[in-house]
């Protein structure tokens, strides 16, 4: 699903309409606004926030220069454009480095939103920048909260510091001289959550807080619960002045409003978003990259950034080459699929294509059970037939569809759909990188 599917469907939807005028007047201008505010409404975005968006916009749209312009539809998207990425922060907000190690990182967070978990996957995306985290268990009241953050630090290959039950605050501070001594220059600290704000849990964040002096409090919100984010984003931020927030469950029914409204409200960035349960689903926040997606044109840079993670330089040189020399086989089409569930799946992938927003493409249509029964007939092939497809006649397809568990129906499907990516690649074959290229 690609990232709020609804809210970017019905801002295309207005904005089509604005792209079939050749010159736009004030009033035709005014009334897209109106259906902007209502989407950005029903996308559960604070009211004084959309209110404030749509003034903005209004004032530089309705100027002139945009309606005597060859192309004024094209100006007000563009308007629109800097308007959501000034809403979201500007630019890309890095996390602050302690002068001398450990840069200390505080998570905080109510439960249900995923700080625990959350913790492992920003240990392990550190550990990828070349630190060296420590993960510090300081949630003694959650059954299991400690053994929880064991699991996730060991997926991340993370240690983790834990001294039971007892005070958190003294628990913090232990883990920093820990750090100290044995060379660590993270340490996150899995702070207690709470299923909703009360006073003695606000009490113990402030306690953690004055004994460690973290460089980051990071607040760790559902943003799928919308104006409560932002709310509880609010309350946390006039009791700790948290630095950052980070966003989870942005893969899941998200329609956008805590993403649009958190920056405003609370005057505090987006750090990271969460985009699905795997440890690798955890991602820096470029507002720009977020606006782009929203309004339907794709983000490229964040697919290259996947797509060199997913691919060695000589996997995409050698990918090159074959489809330089049109010699793209069965082969390589499985090691493409591969390669992509890397990079979080197709449809996270096709999310990410400029223009593919509009054909709704739906995780469904490219599940785990699908990949794996294409990689199963490949597999029942023999090294000639994945070279050279077009040798496999009806008896070939029977014996392939009986190793496989398939049907033959599957077997043309596959081959199908192969001769239609050789086709697609072609583009390639002009002598330019691909886009993946270092």
């Amino acid at each position: 699903m690609a990232i709020f599917s609804s809210l970017s469907e019905r801002l295309n939807h207005i904005f089509s309409k604005l792209t079939k005028h050749g010159k736009l007047t004030e009033l035709e201008i005014k009334g897209a606004m109106r259906e902007v505010r209502i989407a950005l409404l029903e996308a559960d975005v604070n009211i004084f926030v959309a209110k404030k968006f749509i003034a903005d916009v209004s004032e530089k749209a309705v100027g002139q220069e945009i309606l005597q312009s060859l192309n004024p539809a094209q100006q007000v998207i563009k308007i629109v454009n800097e308007e959501l990425i000034a809403l979201m922060g500007s630019t890309n907000s890095k996390l602050e480095v302690a002068d001398r190690p450990p840069t200390v990182i505080m998570m905080c967070g109510l439960q249900g939103a995923g700080k625990t978990t959350l913790c492992g996957k920003l240990a392990y995306l550190l550990k990828k920048q070349g630190k060296k985290p420590l993960l510090v268990a300081g949630d003694i009241y959650r059954p299991a909260a400690i053994n929880q953050l064991q699991i996730v630090g060991a997926k991340a290959g993370a240690e983790v510091f834990e001294k039971g039950a007892q005070s958190p605050v003294k628990t913090a501070k232990q883990a920093i001289e820990h750090a100290r001594a044995m060379g660590f220059d993270t340490v996150i600290i899995d702070t207690a959550g709470r299923l909703h704000i009360d006073e003695s849990l606000m009490q113990e964040l402030e306690s953690v807080k004055a004994e460690v002096h973290p460089n980051e409090i990071l607040l760790t919100v559902d943003s799928m619960t919308g104006q409560d984010a932002v709310n509880v984003a609010e309350t946390f931020n006039k009791r700790l002045d948290v630095t950052g927030v980070i966003l989870t469950k942005l893969d899941g029914d998200t329609r956008g409003g805590a993403c649009l409204s958190i920056k405003a409200v609370t005057g505090k960035p987006i750090k990271f978003i969460g985009v699905g349960e795997k440890l690798t689903d955890l991602e820096p926040f470029y507002p720009d990259r977020m606006a782009s997606r929203i309004l339907g044109m794709g983000d490229v840079l964040s697919l290259i950034e996947k797509a060199q993670e997913a691919v060695t330089e000589e996997q995409a040189k050698r990918l090159e080459k074959k489809l330089r020399e049109a010699s793209f086989t069965l082969e390589d089409y499985l090691d493409q699929f591969e390669s992509l569930k890397k990079m979080g799946g197709i449809a996270s992938v096709m999310g990410m294509m400029p223009g593919m927003g509009k054909l709704k493409i739906r995780e469904e249509d490219f599940d785990e059970r699908k990949i794996e029964r294409i990689k199963a007939i490949i597999l029942s092939m023999t090294r000639k037939e994945r070279e050279k497809p077009e040798i496999i006649n009806a008896s070939r397809k029977k014996r392939i569809a009986s190793g496989s568990g398939t049907t033959v129906q599957d077997i043309n499907q596959l081959l199908k759909q192969f001769e239609q990516t050789k086709l697609m690649m072609k583009q390639f074959r002009s002598g330019k990188k691909l886009p993946f290229m270092r």
